[in-house]
C-alpha cells in the first residue's frame, strides 16, 4: 500500500480510510466494549502499518458525528489511537463529536498525562558517589563497633552468670559448626599440606635443602595457614548459616517479638553462637594442623625423607609458643566469624532477597575482617616475638 494511495476499510461500527499522509477513522452507532471486540486490534494494526509506510508527520482524523452511544471502552480506544500517533510524531484531530461526548473526552486531555514518562535520575558525579560510599562504610564500621561492644558486655555477663547461659543452644550450634565441618576442613587441610610440600620442595631442592621442607611447612601451618584456612571455611559455613538463620527470624519479626517479651536478642541469640565460635575454631584448627602436617609427611616420602626424620625436624623447629600463637589467632577468628554473622542477620531488611544479601555480606565481611585481624596479629607478633 503506497503512501499516495487512497484506501478505505469498513468495519462493523467504524471505517478506516487513508488519503496520503492523512487517515480517518469514522465511528458510527454504539461504540462500546461489546461492539468493538476485535475491531480495536484491526484498526490499530492498520494504523501501525500506515504510520510505518513513510517518514514525516501524519494526521489522524477521528470522526464522531455518527456516534449514538459511547462508553469507557470507546474512550480508551480513541486514547490508544492518539497515543500511537503521539509516539510516531503525528497529530490527531477529533471532529463531529457531540457536546456530551466532547465533555467525556476532555476529562482525559491531554493524552500525554495518561502515559507519564519515567523521570531519569540525575547523573551523580564521581565525588558524590565516593562520598556516599564513604558514608555507608563509616556507618557500617560504627555498627560493627557498637555491636562488638554489646557482644563483649554479654560475654562478661556469661562469665559472671555461667548457669544462666543457654548451653543447650551452645551445644547445638557447636555440633553444627564443628562436627559437621570436620570432613571439609580435613579435605582442604590435607590438600594444603600436599600442595605446600610440593611447591616448597621444588625450590628447596635446587639448594640441596630438601630436608628443611617439613619443618618450614609445619611452622607455616601451625602459625598461619592452619588458623587462616579453617577460619575462611568457617566463614563460608557458619557465618553464612548464622546470618541466614537470624536474618529469617528478623524478616519474620521473631527478633522484635523477643524485644517485646523483654528478652535481649544479643543474649538470647548471639551469645550462644559466639561462645560456640570461640570453642569450635581452636579445635578445628588443631585438627587442620595435624591433618596438614600428616599429608606433608606423606608427600615428603616421595623425595626420600623418612617419616622419622620428618617428624624429628618438625619437633625441633615448632615450639609450643608457635602452636599457642595459632590457637590464639583461631580464637579471635572464631569471635569475628560468629559476631559478624549474627550482626548481618540482625541487619537483614525486608523483601525476598534480604536474607540472601545478608548471607553474602556476612561471608564477605568475615573474610575481610579475618584478614585485617591477621595483619594486626602479624605486626604484634613481629613486635613481641610471640
Amino acid at each position: 500500500m503506497g503512501s499516495n494511495q487512497n484506501t478505505t476499510t469498513a468495519f462493523p461500527v467504524a471505517s478506516w480510510a487513508v488519503a496520503g499522509k492523512n487517515a480517518c477513522v469514522t465511528l458510527s452507532g454504539r461504540i462500546s466494549a461489546d461492539t468493538l471486540g476485535l475491531l480495536w486490534q484491526d484498526i490499530r494494526q492498520a494504523q501501525s502499518q500506515w504510520l510505518a509506510q513513510s517518514a514525516g508527520p501524519k494526521t489522524l482524523q477521528i470522526d464522531g458525528s455518527k456516534i449514538d452511544y459511547l462508553d469507557g471502552a470507546g474512550i480508551a480506544f480513541m486514547i490508544d489511537l492518539q497515543h500511537a500517533q503521539q509516539i510516531a510524531g503525528g497529530m490527531t484531530e477529533l471532529n463531529g463529536f457531540s457536546v456530551a461526548h466532547e465533555s467525556q473526552l476532555k476529562r482525559f486531555a491531554p493524552v500525554e498525562k495518561l502515559f507519564p514518562q519515567e523521570e531519569k535520575s540525575p547523573q551523580e558525579s564521581l565525588f558524590v558517589k565516593t562520598g556516599k560510599a564513604a558514608s555507608v562504610f563509616l556507618n557500617d564500621i560504627k555498627g560493627i563497633i557498637f555491636f562488638t561492644g554489646q557482644v563483649a558486655s554479654e560475654l562478661a555477663w556469661a562469665v559472671r552468670n555461667p548457669l544462666k547461659v543457654r548451653w543447650q543452644d551452645f551445644a547445638s550450634v557447636a555440633v553444627q559448626a564443628g562436627l559437621a565441618a570436620l570432613p571439609i576442613v580435613g579435605l582442604v587441610a590435607f590438600l594444603i599440606g600436599v600442595i605446600l610440600s610440593f611447591q616448597s620442595a621444588i625450590g628447596m631442592e635446587k639448594f640441596g635443602a630438601i630436608t628443611f621442607v617439613g619443618p618450614l611447612v609445619s611452622l607455616g601451618i601451625f602459625r598461619e595457614l592452619g588458623p587462616l584456612i579453617t577460619s575462611i571455611l568457617l566463614a563460608g559455613r557458619s557465618s553464612a548459616a548464622f546470618a541466614a538463620e537470624i536474618g529469617t527470624m528478623t524478616v519474620n519479626s521473631e527478633v522484635d517479638a523477643l524485644v517485646t517479651g523483654g528478652l535481649s536478642p544479643v543474649r538470647f541469640l548471639v551469645l550462644p553462637r559466639v561462645l560456640a565460635g570461640i570453642a569450635v575454631a581452636p579445635i578445628l584448627t588443631i585438627y587442620a594442623d595435624l591433618v596438614s602436617v600428616f599429608s606433608s609427611s606423606l608427600t615428603m616420602l616421595i623425595y626420600g625423607i623418612p617419616l622419622v626424620n620428618f617428624y624429628e625436624g618438625v619437633l625441633n623447629t615448632v615450639q609450643l609458643e608457635d602452636i599457642f600463637s595459632g590457637l590464639t589467632k583461631a580464637t579471635l577468628f572464631g569471635v569475628v566469624i560468629a559476631t559478624v554473622g549474627c550482626l548481618r542477620g540482625m541487619q537483614t531488611g525486608t523483601g525476598a532477597a534480604a536474607v540472601g544479601i545478608s548471607t553474602t555480606r556476612a561471608v564477605v565481611s568475615s573474610i575481610v575482617l579475618i584478614t585485617i585481624v591477621d595483619g594486626i596479629f602479624a605486626y604484634v607478633s613481629y613486635r613481641t616475638g610471640f
